[in-house]
């Protein structure tokens, strides 16, 4: 786990420095060492050393996984089993802790540097990092075979769409539609699985907008980061551990729209916030869009309906609000390998009390790129 240093020896250094109060340094590593009754060289203080401040100051073990180049996802299944995603599918690493404490032990640390407090009486937690990490955890013997431990790590640069393109997940066909889609101000939901590549592409998306003008984010935590010369974010708040000061993403919605968007973004539509997010479509701002989380392109009318209802509002409303607000729809998945792709981008018709999403384009297929019964509807959007 910690560089070929020993467990007894970090474990009894550990409780020492405790013991004592010591801070981290070297030397009074070195000194908690011989107090072991041997010898130690200056290799042994440093590896120790630098083992005690990753556990003490960083993401202990994890550290070296979460710089690595493209890795978006970190995932650790209790003592035995850490799994990295660097955008091809999960891999398992050769990372090891030394036993369930020692993961318990970062999971806890982690969600006190959130904010946060994670034991018996409260075994999960969901925050965002000072450094833009989603980190989720749920402690043994809840989580089985041991405390589990989620990090998505945030990009640490946003890849415009010539980026997506070159990387294959969309045909330079598709390309030159979402740039229409953008420059048009359609509205529209970027959608798929966990994973799947959504806020990436949003945000590549973004980063084509015009840049006279302003982009209002509302976020769970805060991960679009547009390269556009004029963006500003509003982020929910969990209540903390009294249960007080929660501020939730609709009342966000409800407060960026006073703040006058030419682009109102929610990352990730998940809640009540969807009622609020399509009024505002509906009522003159233009250009709306968000991620949703979808199985497919046309399961989205059915989701957005089961959120507006949880939220009050009719199915029949709700139904009449999405067909009203949202242009299109733009849904990713990943291949059998674990690549991520962009596979269709429909749009959003009225049938009756309901509402459906046609296919208009589909990418990928064995036939290539294929229009769908959607296509006219998409060509006279963009034409408007």
């Amino acid at each position: 786990m910690n560089g070929g240093v020993p467990p007894d020896s970090l474990s009894a250094v550990r409780d020492e420095l405790a013991r004592t109060g010591s801070e981290v340094t070297p030397h009074q590593v070195a000194r908690a060492l011989r107090q072991r009754g041997r010898p130690v060289g200056d290799a042994e203080v440093l590896a120790v050393h630098d083992a005690l401040r990753r556990d003490v100051l960083g993401a202990g073990p994890l550290e070296d996984l979460l710089a690595l180049p493209g890795v978006t996802d970190v995932l650790v299944n209790g003592a035995e089993e850490v799994w990295i995603d660097r955008g091809q599918g999960l891999e398992l690493t050769s990372v090891r802790f030394d036993d369930e404490d020692a993961v318990r032990r970062l999971a806890q640390r982690l969600a006190t540097v959130g904010g946060r407090r994670l034991d018996t009486a409260s075994p999960y937690v969901d925050l965002r990092l000072p450094d833009g990490t989603r980190f989720h955890a749920v402690l043994h013997p809840i989580a089985r075979p041991g405390t589990m431990i989620s990090l998505r790590v945030p990009s640490r640069r946003t890849l415009d769409l010539a980026a997506i393109e070159a990387s294959g997940a969309i045909s330079s066909d598709g390309a030159a539609l979402l740039r229409q889609v953008v420059a048009r101000r359609l509205a529209f939901l970027v959608t798929g699985g966990t994973g799947t590549g959504k806020t990436t592409l949003l945000g590549a998306l973004l980063s084509l907008v015009d840049p006279a003008h302003r982009i209002v984010l509302v976020e769970d935590a805060s991960e679009l980061r547009p390269q556009h010369p004029h963006v500003v974010a509003l982020e929910s708040r969990p209540a903390n551990v009294e249960g007080a000061g929660e501020v939730p993403l609709r009342t966000l919605v409800r407060q960026a729209l006073r703040m006058r968007p030419d682009r109102l973004v929610v990352g990730e539509v998940r809640g009540a916030e969807v009622v609020d997010l399509m009024a505002a479509m509906n009522t003159g701002h233009e250009g709306g869009c968000g991620t949703l989380h979808a199985n497919s392109a046309g399961d989205v009318p059915a989701r957005i309906e089961s959120l507006a209802m949880a939220a009050g509002l009719g199915r029949e409303a709700a139904a009449s609000q999405l067909a009203s607000a949202v242009d299109a729809v733009i849904h990713l998945d990943r291949g059998p390998a674990g690549q991520r792709a962009v596979r269709e981008i429909g749009v959003v018709v009225r049938t009756g009390a309901t509402a459906e999403v046609l296919t208009a384009v589909r990418f990928g297929s064995e036939q290539g790129t294929e229009c769908g019964p959607g296509f006219a509807r998409l060509e006279m959007l963009l034409a408007r």
